[in-house]
C-alpha cells in the first residue's frame, strides 16, 4: 500500500526507491523484454545521476521502513544488472555491462567495498579474446576503468586492488597482440594507463612485454591519429610502473634514438653527413653502450619496403615526439635527469631541413621521395616545435644553462619559417619563453620578436607604422651585419626591430597577405614582451611599438586592417576570428599603457577612448576586457596620494611620534615625504649644517641675548644664511600683513601653550641627547626664554630646499596654500605658529618679512 501513498514533495525520501523500481519496470530490459533503443538507456543513466538513486544516503532522522525499502530497491537493481551482464544476447549483455559501470560510480562506499570483487569477475570474462563482440569489450574496459579508479582512492584496499590489477595484464597483452579494432585498442590503453597510475606494482613482471606491445603498435602505423596518441600516452606512462630515474631516462633514450634513426634515412642527401650522428653522440657518451632498441627485438623484426617507410615516416616520428612531450610535461614520482641537449639538437635538425638537396653531396633521393618529404616537412616541423614547447614547460628554470641554444634555435626558425602555422607556433614559443624565464630572456629575444611582429602587423595607410621602404632598408642593415663584439664577456645586444629578418622572408611578407591568426599570435608575443621587459633597453623600440599597438587596436575596433596596398575587412573573417583579433589587439594595448617607462604613456587618452567604446559592446568578451582595462588604468588617471609622514599642522601641541625616530629619522630634522623628498646629498648637507648650528649656539655664553643675532625675531637654528635671507627680503620691501595680525592676536589672547611646549621640549631634548650626544642647546634656549618672559611656539624645522623655493613647495612640504604671498595652513591658521621656531619679546612683535625665491648661497 506504500506505493499508493502520495509524496510530500520532490525531496521526499520515498521518491528514490519508487523511481528506481519504475525505471526497472519500464525502461531496463530483462529476460522477457528486449532493449528498445540505446537512447532509452541513456535516459535511464541521466535520471539515476540526477536524482542519486543509488547513493543510499539518508537524513539524520529517517523511518526504518524507508531505509529498508531503498536498500531493497538497490539490491533488486544490482541483481537485474548481473543477470543482464551474463546474458547471451549481445544487446542485453552490453546494457548490463554499461549499467554496471554506472553502478560502480554511483553506489555507496559500503556497497562498493562489499561487492567490487564479484563485479570484477563478471567484467573480466568479457575481456577474453574469444568472447563477446567488440562493443562489449570496449564497454567492459570502460567499466573496469571506473572500478580501478574508485578502488585506487581507497587506501585500505590497495593490496587487493594490486592483486586484481595483475590479473588484467595478460588479457590486455592478448588484446594488443591480436588484430583488434581501434576502439578496443583505445579502451585497452586507457585501462592500462589507469593501472599504471593507481597500481604500478602490478606491471613490474610484465614491463618489457607491455613496452614491446605498445611500441609495435606505434611503429606499425596502422592506427589513426587519435589512437596513436593514446599509445604515446601509454608508452610515456610506462616508466611510472618502476618509478625510478633510470627507467625514465632509458625510455627517453630509446625514443630519441628511434626518432633519429628514422630521420637518418629520411634526410639522407638533404643535410650534412654528420648531422645524424651528432644527436646520438650527445645522448650516448663515448665508452658507453647504447640502450636496447625501443620495444626490443620484436620491433626490429618488422620488415618494410621503401614505399612503406615513406608512408609511415610522419605518423611514426610524430607519435614518438608526442611521447617525449608527454614524458616531459607529466609528473613523475622521482627526480630525473632530462637530456636537454639531445632534445634541442633533435629539434634543430628537423627545423634546419627545408627540402633542398645538399650541394656537397650526390643526390640520393628520388624525385618522388623529395616531393613526398617536402609535403610532410611542415607536419614534422610542427611536431618538433611542440616538443620544444614541452621542453620549455617541463624543464622550467633548469633550461637556463641552455637558454642561449634555445634563443639561437628560435632565431633561426623565425628566419626560415614562412608558413602561417609555423609562425603561430614560433610566436607561442616566444611568449612562453618570455613569461617563464623573465626579463633576462626578454633582453636577448626582444629583437627577433619585434622584427617579426612589425613585419606581420605592418600598415601602409595614413596611420602607417612601418612601410615597405623601411623593410627594404632593414635588408640593407642585415647585409652589413651587426658589429662584432670583441669582449670576452657576452653582452646583450640592443634590440633592432627592423634589422633581423631574412631578406627572402621580407620580400615574401611585403607582397603577401598576413593571416589574421598570425597577427593574433604576434600581438600576444608583443604583450608578453611589454609585460616582462617593457623598460629594459627599450628606448630604441618602445615608441614604435606603442604607436603600432594603438594603430592596430584602432583599426581592429573600426573593423578593418590594411595589408600592404590591399584593404581587408575584419568583417569578412568568421565572427570568432574577428573577436579574437580585437581582443588580442586590446590586450596588447593595455600592456603598452601599463608597461613601465620613463614618461607618461603617450597614447593614454586614445586608449581610454577605445576602452570606453569597447565597454559599450555589451555581452562580448571585448566588453568584459575593456571594463577590466579601465579599472587597471584608474591609477594612471587618478594617482593615489598617500598622507605625508610629517606631523599634522593642525595639532600645534601634539607629541612627536616616536616611531618616526625609530625608523631612522634624526630628531629635530624636517619630516620629509619619502616619495618626493630631496636627494640624499642635499639632505646630508642640510643635516650637517643644522647640527653645526646647534653646537655653535650651545657654546655661546648664557648671557648672550638671542634677540641680538643678525636679524631680530629669528633664532639661530637656521645659521647665518637664514638671517641674511630674511634681511635681504626686508630690504626688498616684502611686508606680510597677515602674519603681524595673527601673531598680535595670539599674543593678546595668550594662547601660546607654553606649558605643553616645555614638556615637549624636554622629551625632544632627551631624544637628541641619545642621538647626538650631550647638547645644551634646548636647555640654554629655554633658560634664556624664561629670563626674558618670552613665549615660544612649537614648530618644525624647514628644509634647505624649502627655504630656496617656498612658494613652489609650500603645499608639498607644509600642507598649506600660498595666498597673496602669505603662507597659510589648510585650516586657516597662520603658518607662523607652526612653521618656524621664533622668539617674541614682550613688546610689539616684530613683523616677519616675506620669503624671496632666491638662492641663499648667492650674494
Amino acid at each position: 500500500m506504500a506505493d499508493f501513498e502520495y509524496l510530500h514533495n520532490m525531496y521526499d525520501i520515498r521518491l528514490r526507491p519508487r523511481l528506481l523500481r519504475s525505471l526497472m519496470a519500464d525502461r531496463v530490459p530483462d529476460e522477457k523484454r528486449p532493449l528498445s533503443s540505446p537512447l532509452e538507456l541513456s535516459n535511464v543513466v541521466s535520471c539515476i545521476k540526477l536524482h542519486k538513486l543509488l547513493s543510499e544516503t539518508y537524513p539524520v532522522k529517517v523511518d526504518k521502513s524507508n531505509f529498508n525499502d531503498w536498500k531493497s530497491a538497490v539490491d533488486s537493481w544490482i541483481e537485474r544488472l548481473l543477470s543482464l551482464a551474463s546474458s547471451e544476447m549481445p544487446d542485453k549483455c552490453w546494457a548490463g555491462v554499461c549499467l554496471l559501470g554506472l553502478t560502480i560510480q554511483e553506489c555507496s562506499l559500503d556497497r562498493f567495498v562489499a561487492s567490487y570483487s564479484n563485479w570484477f569477475q563478471r567484467l573480466l570474462v568479457h575481456l577474453k579474446p574469444a568472447s563477446g563482440s567488440h562493443f562489449i569489450k570496449v564497454t567492459a574496459c570502460a567499466s573496469l576503468l571506473d572500478l580501478f579508479t574508485r578502488l585506487g582512492g581507497i587506501p585500505n584496499v590497495k593490496k587487493e586492488g594490486t592483486s586484481l590489477a595483475g590479473k588484467l595484464i595478460q588479457p590486455i597483452l592478448q588484446l594488443l597482440s591480436e588484430d583488434c579494432s581501434e576502439t578496443v585498442c583505445e579502451g585497452v590503453v586507457d585501462l592500462l594507463c589507469t593501472l599504471i597510475t593507481f597500481f604500478p606494482s602490478s606491471i613490474h613482471h610484465h614491463y618489457d612485454n607491455v613496452e614491446a606491445a605498445i611500441a609495435s603498435k606505434i611503429i606499425s602505423g596502422t592506427c589513426s591519429t587519435s589512437v596513436s596518441k593514446k599509445f604515446a600516452r601509454g608508452l610515456a606512462f610506462l616508466p611510472k610502473a618502476r618509478s625510478d630515474a633510470d627507467s625514465w631516462f632509458s625510455m627517453m633514450q630509446k625514443i630519441i634514438i628511434s626518432i633519429n634513426s628514422n630521420l637518418n634515412q629520411a634526410f639522407e642527401g638533404l643535410e650534412g653527413a654528420t648531422k645524424g650522428t651528432e644527436v646520438t653522440a650527445i645522448l650516448v657518451p663515448p665508452g658507453k653502450d647504447p640502450p636496447p632498441p625501443l620495444g626490443g627485438q620484436s620491433v626490429l623484426a618488422l620488415n618494410e619496403t621503401t614505399k612503406r617507410f615513406w608512408q609511415l615516416l610522419t605518423p611514426r616520428v610524430s607519435v614518438l615526439m608526442q611521447c617525449c612531450s608527454m614524458m616531459l610535461t607529466n609528473a613523475y614520482p622521482v627526480q630525473v635527469t632530462v637530456p636537454i641537449r639531445p632534445l634541442l639538437a633533435l629539434v634543430g635538425r628537423v627545423m634546419s631541413v627545408d627540402g633542398a638537396l645538399c650541394q656537397t653531396l650526390m643526390p640520393i633521393l628520388l624525385v618522388s621521395q623529395q616531393l613526398f618529404l617536402c609535403s610532410e616537412l611542415p607536419l614534422l616541423q610542427l611536431c618538433s616545435l611542440d616538443l620544444l614547447t614541452s621542453i620549455i614547460k617541463g624543464v622550467g628554470s633548469q633550461l637556463l644553462p641552455h637558454a642561449a641554444d634555445v634563443v639561437r634555435l628560435l632565431t633561426e626558425c623565425f628566419r626560415r619559417c614562412a608558413l602561417p602555422d609555423l609562425r603561430i607556433k614560433l610566436y607561442s614559443i616566444a611568449q612562453t619563453l618570455l613569461i617563464s624565464m623573465g626579463i633576462g630572456m626578454a633582453l636577448y629575444l626582444a629583437s627577433e620578436v619585434l622584427t617579426n611582429a612589425f613585419v606581420d602587423l605592418k600598415f601602409t595607410n595614413h596611420n602607417s607604422v612601418i612601410s615597405s621602404f623601411e623593410l627594404l632598408n632593414s635588408k640593407k642593415q642585415r647585409a652589413v651585419g651587426p658589429p662584432s663584439n670583441q669582449c670576452k664577456r657576452k653582452r646583450g645586444s640592443e634590440p633592432q626591430p627592423l634589422s633581423a629578418v631574412d631578406a627572402e622572408a621580407e620580400d615574401q611578407n611585403i607582397n603577401s597577405t598576413i593571416p589574421v591568426s598570425v597577427q593574433i599570435s604576434a600581438l600576444k608575443a608583443l604583450e608578453a614582451l611589454l609585460t616582462v621587459g617593457g623598460t629594459l633597453r627599450s628606448e630604441c623600440w618602445r615608441a614604435q611599438v606603442d604607436l603600432l599597438l594603438i594603430t592596430t587596436a584602432s583599426n581592429a575596433f573600426d573593423g578593418f586592417i590594411t595589408f600592404g596596398e590591399a584593404n581587408a575587412l575584419i568583417a569578412d573573417e568568421p565572427a570568432s576570428i574577428r573577436a579574437d583579433f580585437q581582443l588580442a589587439a586590446f590586450e596588447a594595448l593595455l600592456a603598452s599603457l601599463l608597461s613601465p617607462c620613463g614618461h607618461r604613456p603617450p597614447y593614454l587618452s586614445q586608449g581610454l577612448a577605445l576602452f570606453r567604446e569597447g565597454k559599450r559592446e555589451g555581452g562580448t568578451r571585448l566588453a568584459e576586457f575593456c571594463a577590466h582595462a579601465l579599472l587597471a588604468l584608474e591609477p594612471l588617471i587618478h594617482p593615489r596620494a598617500l598622507p605625508l609622514s610629517s606631523v599634522a599642522a593642525t595639532n600645534m601641541g601634539r607629541k612627536l611620534d616616536e616611531t618616526t625616530f625609530s625608523s631612522g629619522q634624526k630628531p629635530g630634522m624636517p619630516f620629509l615625504d619619502e616619495r618626493a623628498g630631496p636627494s640624499s646629498s642635499k639632505s646630508d648637507d642640510f643635516y650637517d649644517a643644522l647640527c653645526s648650528s646647534w653646537l655653535k649656539n650651545s657654546e655661546e655664553p648664557e648671557s648672550k641675548d638671542m634677540n641680538q643675532a643678525e636679524e631680530p625675531g629669528v633664532t639661530g637654528v637656521f645659521g647665518q644664511g637664514a638671517a641674511e635671507n630674511v634681511s635681504g627680503n626686508r630690504e626688498k620691501g616684502f611686508e606680510p600683513g597677515v602674519f603681524d595680525k595673527e601673531m598680535e592676536k595670539d599674543k593678546r589672547e595668550g594662547e601660546f601653550r607654553t606649558g605643553i611646549f616645555d614638556k615637549e621640549m624636554e622629551n625632544v631634548g632627551d631624544r637628541r641627547e641619545k642621538v647626538f650626544g650631550t647638547c645644551n642647546f634646548e636647555q640654554e634656549m629655554m633658560e634664556s626664554e624664561a629670563e626674558k618672559g618670552e613665549k615660544v611656539f612649537e614648530t618644525s624645522v624647514l628644509d634647505k630646499d624649502v627655504m630656496e623655493n617656498v612658494e613652489d613647495k609650500t603645499e608639498e612640504v607644509f600642507g598649506g596654500d600660498a595666498l597673496d604671498g602669505n603662507v597659510v595652513s589648510r585650516t586657516g591658521e597662520p603658518f607662523s605658529s607652526k612653521g618656524f621656531m621664533v622668539a617674541l619679546s614682550d613688546s610689539e612683535p616684530e613683523p616677519l618679512p616675506d620669503i624671496v625665491d632666491s638662492d641663499p648661497d648667492t650674494d
